[in-house]
């Protein structure tokens, strides 16, 4: 009993903390605009690409790296992704024009790419179906609001003590930790398997996710267009001609792989609306500096963190009708807040609820979207599970960017609540989640 539950302590912890890195820089990011706006030069427009080029590589780069985990080994890839995210973090923090920082975060997707879905394979291939997977989901998920709690109030600090290079500068020291524990704890976790890689594949649907992205991110409708013709082409691939598919089309005759993924899209929106936008609230409409704004969202991410842990004891639909219902109220109450609401009224009250549904609602779906999938496919369900996500992230963060005021962008996301709730009833009835 002793020999296998300390590797799988292992592994979930190590799971756990790459979650932690990743959700930590995003949320460090975030509170940091301002400051590496001002101090490199950045236009309103160019920006947003500090933010959207990570979300674009990274969701581009998703379903292949997920691929490339079930065929090359999840302690590879695993590995891999968490040299090239530690190495690009050096360059953009010691980066000194927009382009270099842009290009830095650029790579950086990349490496998350390849190793956010390789942390969901060894999830699903290290913990039977049922509790024990949901609870290592929750544990997964809450380490997400640990990162999220440890970026707002690291970042304000480094930024306001130190430098905002410091917010990517960090995560070399944990990078190096994290890939020693990986080169010894992941050996024999999943085996190589003997096929090629779908080259076919992978060039369209790679370069059909991101022309479809950056499409909607530059309002370029040819781009859009572009990355349309490009995925119908990567289904026409792996419906016809792939011998070895990168997406076997068949994963999506399982329910909850199909419904899931479409309720990870609808979420990517409402957490970009939550953490982005809001902190761009608290710091250019209520006058916060960044260790200000990082303190503020602090009890969001406490709330998210204690909240995802509580996953396992309900049923899934009833969860997420439970988040959708607090994503409503949330952001409803959210839209009324001004410059003469203050924090306390117009902002800690809302955040906290829009946390409850986050801490319900994305745990949940990751588990759903990653259910009954054969243990080879475990690293392609989970690059699709998170693909949707950072897709609907990236369309979030760009269609709401073009509201010109906050209560808008707050109203959309409650209606991305009212969908959710919706859509979570076409969900298969089971037990707990």
């Amino acid at each position: 009993m002793k020999t296998e539950t300390r590797p799988s302590f292992m592994i979930l912890a190590l799971a756990c903390a790459c979650q932690f890195m990743v959700i930590l820089d995003a949320s460090i990011v975030n509170v940091a605009l301002p400051t590496v706006q001002r101090d490199l030069g950045f236009t309103t427009t160019g920006l947003a690409w500090v933010v959207n080029g990570y979300l674009l590589t990274f969701a581009g780069f998703m379903l292949l790296g997920g691929r490339a985990a079930d065929l090359f080994g999840h302690r590879r890839m695993l590995t891999a992704g968490l040299f090239l995210f530690s190495a690009s973090s050096l360059v953009g923090g010691l980066a000194t024009a927009p382009e270099i920082l842009v290009a830095a975060r650029l790579v950086q997707g990349a490496g998350a790419a390849m190793l956010a879905p390789a942390t969901l394979a060894v999830i699903n291939t290290s913990f039977p179906e049922g509790a024990a997977r949901a609870r290592a989901f929750g544990a997964w998920s809450a380490s997400g609001g640990v990162g999220g709690m440890a970026g707002a109030l690291a970042g304000g600090a480094i930024t306001t003590g130190l430098s905002w290079r410091w917010v990517f500068l960090i995560n070399v020291p944990i990078g190096a930790v994290l890939i020693a524990v990986a080169m010894t704890s992941l050996y024999g976790t999943r085996a190589v398997r003997r096929e090629s890689l779908d080259l076919a594949g992978a060039v369209t649907g790679t370069a059909g996710l991101a022309a479809l992205i950056y499409g909607v991110m530059q309002g370029a409708l040819w781009s859009v267009g572009a990355g349309l013709v490009l995925l119908a082409a990567f289904v026409v691939v792996e419906a016809r001609f792939a011998r070895q598919p990168m997406m076997p089309l068949r994963l999506f005759r399982i329910r909850g792989v199909a419904v899931g993924g479409g309720l990870l899209l609808l979420f990517g929106g409402i957490a970009i609306a939550m953490w982005y936008f809001s902190s761009m609230f608290l710091q250019n409409t209520l006058g916060f500096s960044a260790l200000q704004a990082g303190l503020g969202q602090t009890p969001a991410a406490v709330t998210f963190m204690v909240v995802a842990r509580l996953v396992p004891r309900v049923s899934a639909r009833s969860l997420l009708l439970a988040g959708s219902a607090c994503f409503l109220a949330g952001f409803g109450w959210l839209a009324q807040a001004d410059a003469t609401s203050g924090y306390l009224a117009g902002v800690l009250g809302p955040t906290l609820l829009i946390a409850v549904g986050i801490g319900l609602t994305f745990p949940t779906l990751m588990a759903a979207a990653t259910a009954d999938v054969p243990e080879g496919d475990a690293g392609t369900v989970g690059g699709l599970a998170q693909t949707a996500s950072q897709v609907g992230g990236s369309v979030g963060l760009a269609v709401l960017a073009t509201f010109a005021d906050y209560d808008h962008v707050f109203l959309v996301a409650a209606g991305l609540g009212v969908a959710i709730a919706a859509v979570s009833l076409l969900l298969p009835r089971t037990g707990p989640s």
